[in-house]
């Protein structure tokens, strides 16, 4: 087993990282990882805990001196996004994550590599092991389910944390110090139907899509990357226009704040349009290398022919929900008018799942105006409304309200022009962070997010700058060394 990561500069950082590759923690499955963090906690001395919502809390006392310092809370989420290749094996609930070192990025092989936000738990780790460290008293907060509804900071209990600043450890740029962020919701069409039986005459023929760099749906959305569900129906609707095609199943994306990588469908049709139907992959396949060049380098398209199901969608069903496919919005609505660089509304089309009666559509909406999260909202219940489907939203949570006069920001902001002779930046995100959750319990909280580079995060491109990471360290410490006292 690869562990040479531990080797790498800061090695308290990189040590603590490596561990957390050891111990199972996709979203969901957090048992062996909370056990792990109360045990670690146990191991160096401080007070920690599980609270009721299933996080982790650490509370270290002040060093020596420092009794008198503003409270600080360390903020990080211990889950991670399962994604693997296609020809990877790999069991995200009990095997661990094989990193490896390309070129000054550590990256995983075949899997997400779990520095969002592994590298921010590490940091805490660290923090809660060091004896020589100078600082006020700190709490640390690493929450449970953020990459999957932030289940951990919706159900945080209010009057648990002790602290006056907020320290989101959660961003993936280093030297840009994030003090707003978008919200979200999470939407779902269904719709049941009673399956036809399939003409006996007809064969059948699963087409893949699949090679799509995919990507973060808040990070990325922004970058043009493709949507395998938006291609795929763009051919789907031509095959059953021009070769009497019919649907049978579709399967597509896997994780709501994902931007799809793969879709796969299975159609029935003459046996005499088989040729037509794999000219017609063909053509489309070229058609998306030319629409995405540039963007995208690896699409790969193509079918094989597969047993012949008893059953499929029936015709005025199948149609309805092609025409809502293609009619959804997917990627960016519009940018933040005073941030003319930052996506403010944008959806994902990120899961379809229609088989055995069942057609399921899973969205991701963001925004940093509720008032445009309540249109985007409305335009995709109206869009599936249309195709007869039940449209049902959940997991919603505000925006992060930005606050440029925020004196940790402005003391984030010296300590970084000291340190390393530049000026950060000041940045709103359009992926959603737990900070605007937390801030509903404790608005008293004055709130920044920074971290170390990463690239990729929820897919299995995923990987951090290693270069990035010590400067990182440095700042934190020295941040926690110059906390202002209670005012």
């Amino acid at each position: 087993m690869n562990n040479e990561i531990q080797n790498l500069n800061p090695q308290c950082i990189w040590k603590n990282f490596y561990a957390l590759t050891q111990v199972p923690r996709p979203s969901g499955h957090l048992e062996k990882i909370q056990q792990f963090l109360l045990d670690f906690g146990k191991q160096v001395g401080v007070e920690v805990f599980k609270d009721p919502a299933g996080n982790i809390v650490f509370r270290k006392p002040a060093s020596a001196g420092m009794e008198n310092r503003k409270g600080v809370i360390l903020q990080a989420h211990m889950d991670m996004v399962p994604e693997r290749d296609t020809e990877s094996n790999h069991n995200f609930e009990t095997d661990p994550i094989h990193t490896w070192i390309d070129n000054g990025w550590v990256k995983a092989k075949g899997t997400t590599l779990g520095a969002d936000n592994g590298l921010g738990v590490a940091a805490i780790m660290s923090i809660m092991e060091d004896k020589t460290l100078k600082h006020g008293p700190i709490d640390a907060l690493i929450t449970r389910d953020e990459e999957t509804g932030m289940f951990g900071a919706n159900e945080l209990p209010e009057g648990e944390l002790q602290g006056d600043i907020l320290l989101n450890l959660d961003s993936e740029h280093w030297g840009k110090f994030v003090i707003g962020s978008a919200g979200g919701i999470d939407i779902t069409a269904t719709l049941g139907y009673q399956e036809v039986d399939t003409d006996s005459e007809d064969v059948a023929i699963r087409v893949t899509l699949k090679g799509l760099r995919s990507g973060h749906s808040g990070l990325e959305i922004h970058e043009g990357r493709a949507n395998a569900n938006k291609l795929m129906v763009r051919f789907v609707r031509e095959a059953v226009e021009q070769l009497d095609a019919r649907l049978a199943s579709w399967h597509g994306g896997k994780v709501r704040n994902v931007i799809p990588y793969k879709a796969e469908v299975v159609l029935t049709l003459p046996k005499e349009n088989i040729e037509a139907l794999k000219e017609l992959v063909e053509d489309w396949l070229n058609d998306f290398n030319s629409q995405y060049k540039g963007i995208e380098t690896d699409i790969k398209f193509y079918v094989e022919e597969v047993a012949t199901p008893a059953k499929q969608v029936p015709v005025e069903i199948q149609d309805n929900l092609i025409n809502a496919i293609y009619a959804c919005h997917d990627g960016v609505v519009r940018m933040i008018p005073s941030y003319p660089d930052v996506v403010e509304t944008s959806s994902n089309l990120a899961i379809i799942d229609i088989e055995g009666g069942q057609a399921v559509i899973k969205i991701l909406a963001r925004s940093s105006r509720e008032d445009m999260k309540d249109y985007i909202v409305k335009m995709l219940e109206s869009c599936f409304n249309m195709a007869g489907m039940k449209v049902d939203t959940a997991g919603s949570y505000g925006g992060w309200d930005p606050n440029p006069d925020s004196p940790i920001l402005h003391l984030l902001l010296k300590e970084y022009k000291n340190l390393f002779g530049k000026d950060g930046i000041i940045q709103v995100d359009h992926a959603g962070l737990e900070c605007s959750v937390i801030l509903g319990k404790y608005p008293h909280l004055d709130v920044v997010s920074f971290g170390p580079t990463m690239k990729s995060p929820h897919t299995t491109s995923e990987r951090a700058l290693i270069e990035t990471v010590d400067p990182f360290w440095q700042l934190l410490k020295k941040t926690l060394e110059d906390i202002p006292v209670k005012g």
